[in-house]
């Protein structure tokens, strides 16, 4: 089952450009997991392959890995080692226009 909005799911897989729709996916997951205390300090775990991210987003491998170097390079995230660090949190949430009201959490975005 979609949890949250399913508005802002089908707004991701469908509206959002590729790099707007992977950005949305890594702010997500960080509320999440800063919620129940896996993640701070805008760093997680992400033991995910860019073939995963893709099927999550339905990109192609190759798509994924162009917008994975587009926001390393535009200085947004470093992943590495299974680990995701969100370097530009505000520049990152401008790309996707994220507003983590929808994901109805007792903590808001930091």
């Amino acid at each position: 089952p979609i949890r949250g909005n399913p508005r802002e799911w089908m707004t991701s897989m469908g509206r959002r450009s590729a790099g707007a729709s992977v950005a949305h996916l890594f702010c997500e997951l960080y509320l999440k997991l800063e919620v129940v205390g896996l993640a701070r300090d805008h760093t997680y775990q992400l033991p995910l392959t860019q073939q995963d991210v893709g099927d999550a987003r339905g990109l192609s491998n190759v798509h994924v890995n162009r917008v994975l170097r587009d926001l390393r390079e535009s200085g947004l995230i470093s992943w590495r080692r299974g680990g995701l660090e969100i370097t530009d949190w505000q520049e990152l949430a401008k790309l996707c226009d994220f507003d983590p009201t929808y994901l109805h959490l007792d903590r808001g975005a930091t």
